[in-house]
């Protein structure tokens, strides 16, 4: 690392942006309250848990107490019911929509050296790469008018050349690049970052360059884990610094925010309880709980030899109850599953609650428009179990009765933050977004689906048009003069 970078990674913790947060000094995550909870080992008395599925289904937050309960649950009928519950959740709060999106990593240079990750500082092997704006719109070209997604996570690591203000650029070429497609036209509506940790006032120019959701993944809550995967004298080894991003994203503006752990570092059921103990932070102080929850496992990288070494891997099993437990948990949150899973695991997580998934994900750098099909080690993070293409990922999507959403009118109506933790709760998101779901679905179909999706596509509308027609009469003639409009070759007609 150069001086100049050194000299830049030095000033990028104000220590003021931690301690204004604290309790007495202490931070929301309570290692004795986490450790007594997973520590009690009697058996979960039935009606308990009933109770406390019963919560779930009502849309509250369960208590770290409650959800140390669901997780020591091994009786099969108790189990059946949570997955039920989990389920009938997921339903009541989002429907039957799925979100798809594709990440974008746009750099890959990081000051960091942790010892789990393909670009630590350290690791020689990985190419380094940071796109330049040129760049940046030939792989926006291919996500939006070739595949036709319509949301996008760009991904960077920490490093002074992929700044705030290489951020704020790089979310701006995106929002611009518009492409002719079949019938319509591909453009990218939203853009949600995943980066570090960044002061209030690096978040203002990101919240004016018209962010979406703002992501950064404590990676595991366990202080002792993470001092000794973060070595010293990094930006990274600031365990509050981290801890305490969305709290500054909030104070920033920026009200939709999401959160995660690297399941695979430590105990999953003490992450579970630290994603849960974070919720319920952001939930006190600001009135917003998290946006999104996401759960990645962690992956065999090129040259870490950390990712084949970690005592703590999670198997396929835990990692269901992992996304079953959460979405009881904490059941107005989007919940993300990844391309790091297989599409079998994926398919299976549709069941337990999940909301939001990847497709025709690459993370090399520059990779969708070098057109390159194989995974490669040195431009990667880490590896994929999914590179099925996102009509593929629709064609599965539309056999199960899931509708793939590609809307984002609520972002732009601003029903963020407060306003849509309220719709998620009451039930009202999943019933008022289904129009919204209907429209773009049959706008992306038109526009990029396959003459396969195309013919699955026609049985599924027809279900959700009588759907709606049925629950929604009051809407319905407005929602049909938009159909039609669609159908006729408009694009982004939004209630």
């Amino acid at each position: 690392m150069d001086i100049m970078t050194k000299s830049w990674a030095q000033t990028r913790i104000n220590e003021d942006e931690i301690e204004k947060y604290l309790t007495r000094g202490k931070s929301f995550i309570d290692e004795e309250r986490m450790d007594a909870a997973l520590c009690f080992t009697k058996i979960p008395d039935k009606r308990i848990i009933l109770d406390i599925l019963q919560k779930s289904l009502d849309v509250e937050t369960l208590t770290l107490e409650e959800t140390a309960l669901l997780m020591r649950v091994t009786d099969s009928y108790l189990l059946e019911k949570m997955k039920e519950t989990a389920l009938a959740v997921k339903k009541k709060v989002y429907d039957n929509r799925i979100v798809t999106f594709a990440p974008l990593y746009l750099s890959n240079a990081c000051v960091n050296d942790c010892v789990y990750c393909g670009f630590r500082c350290s690791n020689i092997k990985t190419q380094r790469k940071t796109l330049t704006l040129d760049e940046v719109t030939e792989e926006t070209k291919v996500l939006a008018g070739q595949i036709g997604h319509k949301r996008l996570i760009v991904v960077y690591g920490e490093h002074p050349d992929n700044d705030v203000h290489y951020m704020a650029d790089t979310i701006r070429t995106i929002y611009d690049v518009r492409v002719k497609a079949r019938v319509g036209y591909g453009q990218i509506r939203r853009v949600n970052v995943n980066a570090a940790p960044l002061c209030v006032d690096d978040l203002k120019i990101l919240g004016h360059a018209g962010i979406g959701t703002y992501q950064v993944f404590q990676e595991t809550y366990h202080h002792p884990t993470y001092q000794s995967l973060h070595p010293k004298n990094t930006i990274k080894a600031n365990y509050l610094w981290r801890l305490y991003a969305m709290h500054r994203a909030l104070e920033a503006g920026i009200d939709d925010v999401g959160i995660g752990a690297l399941f695979g570092l430590y105990d999953w059921r003490y992450e579970v309880l630290g994603l849960v103990a974070h919720n319920i932070e952001l939930e006190k102080k600001f009135g917003i709980g998290a946006h999104t929850i996401s759960f990645p496992r962690l992956e065999p990288a090129e040259n870490v030899p950390f990712t084949h070494q970690s005592k703590h891997k999670v198997s396929d099993e835990e990692f269901k109850k992992i996304m079953m437990v959460l979405r009881l948990a904490v059941p107005h949150a989007g919940m993300i599953i990844t391309s790091r899973e297989t599409p079998e695991l994926k398919r299976a997580s549709i069941e337990l609650g999940i909301t939001q998934t990847d497709a025709s994900t690459k993370i090399g750098l520059g990779a969708y428009s070098d057109g390159s099909m194989t995974q490669e080690g040195r431009r990667q993070q880490f590896m994929l179990g999914d590179t099925r293409s996102l009509d593929e990922v629709i064609q599965e999507f539309t056999r199960l009765g899931h509708i793939t959403s590609f809307c984002t009118a609520g972002y732009r109506c601003n029903r963020t933050g407060k306003c849509i933790m309220d719709l998620l709760r009451s039930g009202k998101e999943g019933k008022f977004c289904k129009l919204n779901a209907v429209l773009t679905f049959r706008e992306w179909v038109d526009d990029f689906g396959s003459a396969k999706t195309q013919e699955l596509a026609k049985g599924l509308l027809e279900k959700e048009i009588n759907e709606i027609r049925n629950t929604a009469p009051n809407s319905y003639p407005h929602f049909m003069r938009y159909y039609e409009r669609i159908s006729r070759g408009e694009r982004d007609l939004y209630f």
